[in-house]
C-alpha cells in the first residue's frame, strides 16, 4: 500500500514489548510507543528500556515514542537518533521554551505536540511555530475535556478547529484526531470521524486494532467524491483557468488543489 498521507496511528503501551510488536503488525501506517499515560509511572524506566532496545534498529513501519512529559530529558536522550524512532510526540506543552528545548536534545528527530489544556490551545499557533522541528500539533482530548469540563463532543468542536486553523497557518499538516476511548463502539467512532473530517482533521490514533479500518474508511474519500475530483481535473487540463462545470461547480485554483489531495487518499490502495 502506498499512502499520501498517514490515516492510522496505533498506540502501544512501552512496558509491553509484545503488544508493541502486534502493532507493528496491525497494518497501521504509524506506531505510536507510549511512555505516558498507558504506562503506570514505576514501570516507566522499563519502559523506555524497551522502546530504546526495539529502537536500535529499524522497524517496518514509522513509530513514534509518546514521552513521560516535556520534561523528561533522560527519556529524550535515550530516544534521540535511534535508526528505529521516526519522530517523539510531546504531551501536555503549553511554553515554546520547552520546545526549543527539547528539539536541542532530540537532535533533529520531528516532533508532535499534543495540546492538551486550555493554555495550549490559545496558544496554539505559537506552539506549532516555535520551532523548525515541530512537524505537527493534535490535540489531546481527554485532559483538555476534564479541564474544561465538556461534556460532550459538541464542546470540543471549537478546540478542534482552532487547531487545524493553526496546524495549516502554520504549514504544518492537518492534525491527526485524537483517540476515540470506547474500542467496542465503532458506530460512534466512525461517525465521530466523519465529524473530524468535516472540521479538517486527516487520520485519527487508535488504542486498538480493531478501530484501524473503520478511522481508514471514515478518511478515504468516497467513489462519488473521487469521481467529482477527476471530473474537476480533466476539466481544469482541457480548460486551464477558472471555470463552471455542467452541473453548476466553479472551478478554480483552489478546488483544483482539493481535487488532487482526494484523488492522492484514493490512490492508497
Amino acid at each position: 500500500m502506498t499512502t499520501a498521507a498517514p490515516l492510522t496511528w496505533l498506540y502501544a503501551p512501552g512496558d509491553r514489548p509484545a503488544v508493541v510488536q502486534k502493532a507493528l503488525k496491525s497494518g497501521a501506517d504509524v506506531v505510536v510507543i507510549d511512555l505516558e499515560d498507558a504506562v503506570a509511572p514505576d514501570r516507566r524506566g522499563y519502559a523506555l528500556d524497551a522502546t530504546a532496545d526495539l529502537l536500535s534498529s529499524p522497524q517496518p513501519v514509522p513509530v513514534h515514542v509518546r514521552l513521560p512529559s516535556p520534561h523528561d530529558t533522560a527519556a529524550i536522550a535515550a530516544l534521540a537518533a535511534l535508526p528505529g524512532l521516526v519522530a517523539l510526540r510531546v504531551p501536555k506543552v503549553t511554553h515554546g521554551t520547552d520546545i526549543r528545548r527539547i528539539a536541542r536534545l532530540a537532535l533533529g528527530t520531528p516532533l508532535y505536540l499534543l495540546l492538551e489544556s486550555a493554555l495550549a490551545v490559545e496558544r496554539a499557533h505559537a506552539l506549532a511555530t516555535a520551532h523548525p522541528a515541530v512537524a505537527g500539533i493534535g490535540l489531546g482530548e481527554a485532559d483538555l475535556r476534564a479541564e474544561l469540563g465538556i461534556r460532550d463532543d459538541r464542546g470540543l468542536d471549537w478546540p478542534r478547529s482552532r487547531v487545524v486553523v493553526a496546524a495549516r497557518a502554520a504549514g504544518l499538516p492537518p492534525p491527526v484526531q485524537s483517540v476515540h476511548p470506547d474500542i467496542h463502539d465503532l458506530e460512534g467512532l466512525a461517525a465521530s470521524c466523519a465529524h473530524g473530517r468535516a472540521l479538517g482533521f486527516l487520520g485519527r490514533a487508535a488504542v486498538h486494532p480493531r478501530q484501524l479500518p473503520v478511522i481508514e474508511r471514515a478518511y478515504l474519500p468516497s467513489p462519488e467524491e473521487v469521481a467529482a475530483a477527476e471530473e474537476v481535473i480533466g476539466a481544469a487540463a482541457a480548460h486551464p483557468g477558472a471555470l463552471a462545470l455542467p452541473d453548476g461547480r466553479f472551478v478554480d485554483a483552489a478546488v483544483v488543489a482539493a481535487a488532487r489531495r482526494t484523488l492522492a487518499l484514493a490512490h492508497r490502495a
